[in-house]
């Protein structure tokens, strides 16, 4: 029954209000976790009755008490989890914790399932998912690319779809490298938001848990019940997140000068990025260059500076004891402390204080930073080449950022032209999780990639407007006044931003009008119809009045009713002028018309030249 069902939290709480239970959804966990038949995902899986048991102790469903009723989830395994050992990908280091991480302990509070333990580079270093001693996971969408790390398990069990959303870690990019390299979302909070109490430490001074989800919205839920301020964690910050809400029509976003891009002689990574900076200028995104080299001048302190002695600090009993026990890269990488005196410790403080000031400075100047997620992609037989290089090369846009106190966000895009994921990362100064978080959902909702591994679709969610912003009125488009259609610069001239594609309730029929060019459509409510796919556009009310000038009798603004049961203001036409028009519904939308008219035409021209 539930074999295609999305384990998005939206579509679990609809699925929930009608016959569907917990016990159901856990049964289709395990039956999707025996199907995808990978040994590397989970070092420890709980036993399925121990799930049940935890779901019959949830009261009534209530998602105003417990919001992640029901939610199954997973932690990467260096995270506590009462009862289960803690091996951080090294049995030699195992423990039993007494008590459950700080944030494992409030996302089962809040009605979440825990389904089990995930695979990870060992003591979280690395990007590459491949430094464990146990299988090595599958990456979700390509079995010959690396998973990424260190986060690597928790990734592949969201971009599979076994889980609604996962715990990793980030100290370097852990939890957004994995995130690009399977089609999901990755998100780094700003650091001290989430407690780490309960955590393995990586580097303690730059460590924060990371969250996976398959889209935007779902991974700022979890934030929102995740983000409280623990007196127990020494570095935790008394930081509060807003709710996600649209940015400002027009933002400022800072991108690295051609000079400083990286792609490793990647054309299609490069091809994908400069996409993404063309869908951010659809959003109302303004985009200026800059130079990045004190950005990654910062990302070199992380391994070739002593904070290394971080990560050694961790582990330096068992590298005394049993350096058997540890990765041979892992303890290469570690053992590069004992070159570090204390001396450089404090010179690589000072440097790292002369960039954040230079990076401030240049911070200032934007509303956010994107960058690629990774600069390309690696096989699982190039690192076993070369286990360092691409490790490193794989950091080249995230590693800077703990370091600066920034947060980031993962977030996918449209494929890139050879079908492997597309990604970006969005970058705020320290407490902007929220802003960058609206502008990459918005940024989701207009590319529509593949969602990880699965066949799901984004779920329908509109962000509220910016309450400090100026009134807005949102807008639904259906024929030439779409993006990329020829009368879609009378929105974007007017300030207006795109928002997400949608579609009406199946009670609508759209006509092909007659007239001069371009062509327009005309939209009917008709009890006989069907769903049409649209555009919803927001602007300035101020602004509105000029838009109506433009349209032409018999179109006018009325009130549109969508799938969802939302309504939405939108363009309707008068049913008395459309007697003569051409019936199109069929097609699905005005795109689906005219991709028909361009196949048409096509096979006309072919169908002329095999003639002469």
């Amino acid at each position: 029954m539930l074999d295609s069902q999305s384990f998005d939290i939206i579509s679990l709480r609809k699925v929930y209000e009608g016959s569907v239970t917990p016990k159901d959804v856990i049964n289709e966990v395990y039956r999707r976790i025996d199907e995808a038949s990978d040994p590397g995902i989970f070092i420890h899986l709980i036993d399925k009755e121990d799930v049940f048991i935890s779901a019959a102790k949830l009261n009534n469903c209530d998602f105003n008490i417990k919001p992640l009723w029901g939610i199954p989830f997973v932690i990467k395994d260096n995270i506590d989890a009462a009862g289960i050992l803690t091996t951080a990908g090294c049995l030699e280091f195992a423990y039993m914790p007494k008590e459950n991480a700080v944030v494992v302990a409030q996302l089962l509070e809040a009605g979440a399932l825990l389904i089990g333990k995930t695979n990870l580079d060992q003591f979280a270093t690395g990007l590459v998912g491949m430094r464990t001693p146990f299988p090595v996971p599958k990456n979700a969408l390509d079995p010959e690319i690396v998973p990424g790390g260190s986060s690597s398990g928790s990734a592949v069990a969201v971009a599979r779809g076994l889980v609604s959303f996962s715990l990793g870690t980030d100290t370097a990019g852990s939890g957004r490298v994995p995130a690009a390299l399977n089609g999901i979302v990755g998100l780094k909070p700003t650091l001290g938001i989430l407690s780490n109490t309960g955590v393995v430490p990586a580097c303690r001074t730059l460590d924060t848990i990371s969250i996976f989800a398959t889209n935007v919205v779902d991974a700022h839920e979890v934030l929102h019940v995740t983000a409280k301020y623990d007196d127990k964690d020494f570095y935790a910050r008394e930081l509060s997140v807003s709710p996600l809400t649209l940015p400002s029509k027009h933002f400022l976003v800072g991108v690295p000068d051609q000079n400083s891009r990286r792609f490793y002689g990647d054309a299609n990574q490069e091809d994908s990025f400069q996409s993404s900076l063309d869908t951010l200028l659809l959003l109302g995104a303004e985009i200026r260059e800059l130079d990045f080299t004190p950005f990654f001048k910062a990302a070199e302190l992380l391994y070739q500076g002593p904070w290394v002695a971080e990560r050694y600090s961790v582990v330096e009993n068992l590298l005394k004891e049993s350096p058997q026990a540890l990765n041979p890269i892992f303890k290469k990488i570690v053992e590069e402390a004992e070159s570090f005196s204390s001396a450089d410790t404090f010179r690589g403080f000072y440097r790292l204080q002369e960039l954040k000031k230079d990076t401030a400075s240049i911070l200032s100047q934007f509303d956010l930073l994107c960058v690629p997620s990774i600069p390309t992609f690696y096989t699982c037989d190039e690192l076993k080449a070369d286990p360092i290089g691409p490790n490193s090369n794989l950091g080249t846009y995230t590693n800077f950022v703990n370091l600066l106190d920034l947060c980031g966000i993962a977030v996918p895009v449209s494929p890139r032209k050879d079908g492997r994921p597309g990604s970006v990362t969005l970058i705020g100064a320290c407490g902007k999780d929220s802003y960058i978080g609206a502008v990459a959902w918005l940024l989701q909702q207009r590319c529509r990639p593949p969602i990880g591994a699965t066949t799901w679709e984004l779920p329908a969610k509109f962000l509220p407007k910016k309450p400090s912003g100026p009134e807005e009125i949102e807008i639904a488009v259906v024929g030439a006044h779409m993006s990329g259609l020829p009368l879609n610069h009378q929105l974007t001239e007017l300030g207006a931003i795109f928002l997400k594609r949608a579609s009406t309730d199946s009670n609508y029929k759209l006509y092909r009008l007659s007239g001069s060019p371009p062509e327009r459509p005309g939209l009917v409510r008709d009890p006989s119809g069907s769903s049409i796919e649209l555009e919803i556009w927001t602007m300035p009310i101020s602004k509105f009045g000029s838009f109506m000038k433009q349209i032409p009798s018999p179109l006018g603004i009325g009130t549109l009713t969508l799938e969802t049961g939302e309504t939405v203001k939108g363009f309707i036409c008068e049913a008395s002028e459309i007697t003569e028009a051409e019936d199109i519904t069929s097609f699905g939308g005005w795109r689906g018309f005219q991709s028909n008219l361009s196949t048409k035409l096509t096979e006309s021209k072919e169908l002329s030249y095999e003639k002469t």
